[in-house]
């Protein structure tokens, strides 16, 4: 299991930040159609019970706004990745379908109102820290430009910096190449309901990605 721990300069500023860990031997390959059929399931769900304008008042929606408040970056325009897919469904314009992993990722998202981070074993190396983004630092993110990471959570090992409950680096992305991965929930309102998650997450994997030799961990 890759050696995960959290920041003190992080827990100062956010005491509540936890982060729930999964890693597993998985096939990555394209989603069947009963997990996507799962997925579209939950957002009907969702687009039944949620109006956009409340998703504000979602507590870990709250819990994530109010950690970026804290560390310097606007909510509202560095939105948590849980918030920003969210908003994604009840606007209407769905969910993108990437591969089995990535799915499994965003329904876990979608179901928890967690950020949710998948990522390649392959290409991280361990130890990694939750801390915070130093000074002009960026990265190229997933599908898009530079991304600022300056004062945002982020996941960091002797590499630098490669994943964020805000948006992924190109680095540690799951491809089908992928023989292991790592799944980070990350919380910002303490440990509560993050293991149901990771229970969750592993039947998922096993269902879904023949998920072998999973592990879990939660980091406070």
């Amino acid at each position: 299991m890759i050696d995960f721990s959290i920041s003190q300069e992080l827990k100062d500023i956010c005491p509540e930040v936890v982060l729930g860990c999964i890693q597993a031997k998985v096939t990555v390959q394209g989603s069947s159609d009963s997990l996507w059929k799962e997925i579209e399931s939950y957002c009907d769900v969702l687009k039944q019970d949620k109006v956009l304008e409340n998703l504000v008042s979602e507590s870990r929606i709250i819990a994530g706004r109010e950690a970026y408040k804290k560390l310097g970056k606007v909510p509202s325009k560095y939105r948590t990745s849980s918030e920003a897919l969210i908003r994604r469904v009840l606007q209407g314009k769905g969910v993108y379908r990437i591969n089995n992993i990535v799915d499994i990722n965003n329904l876990l998202s979608l179901k928890s109102k967690f950020p949710v981070g998948s990522y390649n074993v392959d290409n991280i190396h361990s130890p990694v820290v939750l801390g915070i983004g130093k000074p002009g630092e960026q990265y190229k993110g997933i599908g898009k430009e530079l991304i600022n990471i300056e004062n945002l959570p982020v996941l960091k090992d002797n590499l630098g910096s490669f994943g964020s409950p805000t948006s992924d680096s190109e680095r540690a992305m799951i491809t089908n190449s992928a023989q292991e991965i790592v799944i980070c929930i990350f919380s910002f309102s303490g440990d509560g309901d993050i293991l149901e998650y990771l229970k969750d997450a592993e039947m998922l994997l096993e269902e879904f990605a023949d998920g072998k030799n999973i592990k879990t961990i939660i980091i406070k």
